[in-house]
């Protein structure tokens, strides 16, 4: 059992930054991938970012590269997006996700925890 839970949402202005983080408790995650997805009102959920827990190899969605960096901290099992230059198309709920598997993956049914969701308002 994984348990997640997110923070660090709010408003913020277009061109802004702000990162997110999720903490992970449960269980080790050295095998594990962690994964940042969003939900849009009446959008699809949607990829963001993955990162290997085991080596750091991270993954992104070409509509956050380069505006978008996802780490982890080890000791406080926890996972962070740091994004750069929002616009209000990154307005969504962003969900912290985790795979067991260390191969990332961007498909959303293929990650068996989620936490509750954080909202991030983008304000032009």
């Amino acid at each position: 059992q994984v348990q997640l839970v997110e923070s660090g949402g709010g408003l913020v202005q277009a061109g802004g930054s702000l990162r997110l983080s999720c903490a992970a408790s449960g269980r080790a995650l050295n095998t594990y991938t962690m994964a940042w997805f969003r939900q849009a009102p009446g959008q699809e959920r949607e990829f963001v970012a993955a990162i290997s827990w085991s080596d750091g190899g991270t993954t992104y969605a070409d509509s956050v590269k380069g505006r978008a960096t996802i780490s982890r901290n080890n000791g406080k099992n926890t996972v962070y997006l740091q994004m750069t230059s929002l616009n209000p198309e990154d307005t969504a709920v962003y969900y912290c996700a985790a795979r067991r598997l260390s191969l990332p993956s961007t498909r959303g049914d293929e990650y068996g925890y989620w936490g509750q969701g954080t909202q991030v308002t983008v304000s032009s």
